[in-house]
């Protein structure tokens, strides 16, 4: 996979990483913003015709006032409470949206209707405002109590709908994801240009300097740099370098070796072949090391190969060095023509591995035989 494929991916698992934990941080902000604001309007709600009520509860025990029967109409049009009970201080219901219980004792009410949770017993208790999440519900259960000199003389308990906040809290992670997404591509952008400028043309530019060395060639064309790529640049020169004088060391060893070897074979079998007999050593590539004759004119006695000697119709021959070949150190005997004349042959292949291959062609005269 390409680096600017893997470096996408990382982006966008990181952008997404990102992106979900700054949403469960932001939708619990948003959760409890928009709750609070939910509770405390409610209760700012009722605190407005707390007055009102507090005296009608004072002047009337036992039955609601217009007053009274009027706010609680206005209260039931408000679309964020679904259902609400008005308790007086003789711990009847005041005022409940069911006339049927307005009246009835709260121990019997609540046998019939069970509160959803104990907002009620709690404002009571601590004469101040409660609230309590209804389980497993969307609503909130506010309890707020009226008192006057530390007595309580009555409570309203509200059910209320969490599903405007809902609304606003899915309305403002919409604009947080789509902001996210904003803000993730504005970043992405000029990081991108940052390293498709910085990393991925220089490293295009290095290749294509790479794949043009060749073993004539061992410069790298590629501009200087003050950078990561331009260390890597300057250590794949520095390598070349090293290779080429390696390669330079390496070929002036063989040159040295194969001289040598030349002498070598010279100066034994100077020695050893007469001059009547004509000798070819081969090397593992039947080119030509040593032969005890001057080669045709125009020939370079450096490369020379054993079919610029030997003509190839000369089957005998070569048939002999092809069973050499198949007898490595046991010398192959026979006839063959060689200059025009006819000699007896001996053949010998010696060596162990393919570098050190050698083949040893004599060509003596036959013998004369007498009248």
């Amino acid at each position: 996979m390409r680096l600017s494929m893997k470096w996408l991916f990382w982006f966008i698992g990181v952008g997404i990483y990102v992106m979900f934990l700054g949403g469960v941080f932001y939708y619990n902000l948003f959760k409890w913003t928009f709750d609070e604001k939910l509770k405390q309007d409610v209760i700012e709600t009722v605190k407005v015709y707390a007055p009102t009520m507090r005296n009608g509860l004072l002047n009337s025990p036992k039955a609601i006032s217009f007053e009274e029967y009027d706010i609680m109409t206005s209260l039931t049009k408000d679309e964020r409470i679904t259902s609400m009970i008005y308790l007086s201080r003789l711990g009847t219901v005041r005022w409940h949206k069911e006339s049927r219980f307005m009246g009835v004792t709260w121990d019997d009410f609540r046998a019939q209707v069970p509160p959803p949770t104990d907002a009620i017993a709690q404002a009571y208790t601590t004469k101040m405002p409660k609230v309590r999440q209804v389980s497993g519900e969307p609503f909130y259960e506010i309890a707020i109590p009226f008192s006057v000199r530390g007595d309580i003389i009555g409570i309203i308990d509200l059910l209320v709908s969490r599903a405007g906040a809902e609304v606003l809290i899915g309305s403002a992670m919409r604009k947080y994801v789509f902001g996210a997404l904003g803000v993730l591509f504005l970043l992405g952008l000029p990081l991108y240009f940052f390293l498709h400028h910085y990393i991925l043309s220089p490293m295009d530019m290095l290749r294509d300097s790479v794949e043009g060395v060749s073993l004539k060639n061992f410069e790298l064309r590629f501009p200087d740099r003050c950078d990561e790529v331009g260390e890597v640049a300057a250590a794949i020169t520095r390598l070349m370098g090293k290779m080429k004088v390696e390669i330079d060391g390496i070929s002036n060893r063989g040159r040295t070796y194969k001289e040598a070897e030349q002498r070598w074979w010279r100066s034994l079998l100077g020695v050893i072949v007469p001059a009547t007999n004509y000798i070819i050593v081969v090397d593992e590539n039947n080119s030509i090391l040593y032969a005890n004759f001057e080669l045709a004119q125009g020939m370079d006695p450096k490369n020379v190969h054993l079919l610029d000697v030997v003509d190839s119709q000369q089957q005998t021959l070569l048939r002999l060095v092809g069973q050499a070949f198949e007898m490595p150190d046991s010398p192959v005997e026979g006839e063959a023509v060689f200059k025009n004349q006819n000699f007896n042959v001996k053949v010998l292949h010696v060596g162990q591995t393919a570098d050190t291959n050698r083949t040893l062609i004599l060509f003596y005269p036959k013998p004369v035989t007498g009248i």
